[in-house]
């Protein structure tokens, strides 16, 4: 149960990476100054990676549990 436990703190991670380049994503596009259906293109866009980003963290949290309950 080792392995469980390990992929899943690896799939925590890379959602933990993505959920951080979200944020960066976000605050550039900020930075930008862009206003209005821009801006909301943009970001229609990023809430998809976002909570695809967030799904992928849940799931490897979810991993790990289980492998320390079944370990």
């Amino acid at each position: 149960m080792a392995a469980l436990v390990w992929i899943g703190a690896a799939l925590t991670v890379a959602g933990l990476a993505a959920l951080l380049a979200c944020i960066v994503v976000a605050a550039r596009a900020r930075r930008e100054g862009l206003e209005g259906a821009a801006m909301e293109a943009r970001l229609r866009k990023l809430v998809a990676w976002n909570l695809g980003a967030l799904a992928l963290s849940g799931i490897g949290l979810m991993m790990v549990v289980a492998g320390l309950f079944l370990g």
